[in-house]
């Protein structure tokens, strides 16, 4: 049964959420300092999977509040959606995280931070604006800050674009194409947060615009 005005409110997805959205945005801004200090490669990646770790736990107490709960503030199938996004969105920037130790880079790539950045920026409009998930007033605003992380989105796409281009210039024997595929496969993984953190933007907007 979805929320009504004559029913009284249950505010505790939206609270689950929120907290959810700043995990995300905590997870982003380690991969970044991760990416962009690469020192302590163990400890870091570590930080992350805790992250990570954090946003499961939060995913599975909406999955059981949902159980629980006879009236729920919009469609069950939205909060599904969105519990899933959620999650998706930490668990592409851990498994980032994780390939970078699991093949011992030694660098990465400048694009990674750039990416990983963008994806920050991305997490800090999120938790931004997941408190107002059930304020219809906030409709607008919401609507602002979800093309204000479609637009980073695109970004990412061409710095993504970019890496796609020059990822094999200068591959000369095995060794140099192995490391430039694994390259090429964090960096997808990192796009693919950015293009999450977009999903979640779109599920947002719309829960309010059905809501309104």
């Amino acid at each position: 049964m979805v929320l009504s005005k004559f029913m009284p409110s249950n505010h505790k997805f939206s609270e689950k959420f929120t907290l959810a959205a700043r995990n995300a945005h905590a997870t982003a801004q380690a991969l970044v300092d991760l990416l962009d200090n690469y020192t302590d490669v163990e400890g870091k990646v570590r930080r992350i999977r805790d992250l990570e770790h954090t946003g499961d736990r939060l995913s599975q107490e909406v999955t059981n509040l949902l159980a629980e709960s006879f009236i729920v503030p919009f469609d069950r199938e939205d909060i599904i959606a969105l519990n899933g996004e959620l999650d998706d969105l930490v668990d592409d920037m851990e498994e980032a995280a994780r390939k970078l130790s699991l093949y011992r880079v030694e660098r990465p790539l400048p694009q990674m931070v750039q990416l990983a950045r963008v994806v920050e920026g991305q997490c800090a409009l999120l938790a931004q604006g997941m408190p107002l998930i059930e304020d219809t007033r906030s409709t607008q605003e919401l609507a602002r800050l979800a093309e204000q992380i479609r637009k980073l989105e695109d970004d990412g796409d061409a710095i993504a674009d970019e890496v796609e281009r020059t990822l094999y210039d200068g591959v000369k024997d095995v060794p140099d194409m192995i490391r430039a595929m694994r390259a090429g496969e964090i960096v997808n993984l990192i796009e693919d947060a950015s293009d999450q953190a977009q999903r979640v933007a779109k599920t947002v907007q719309s829960i309010l615009l059905k809501n309104a």
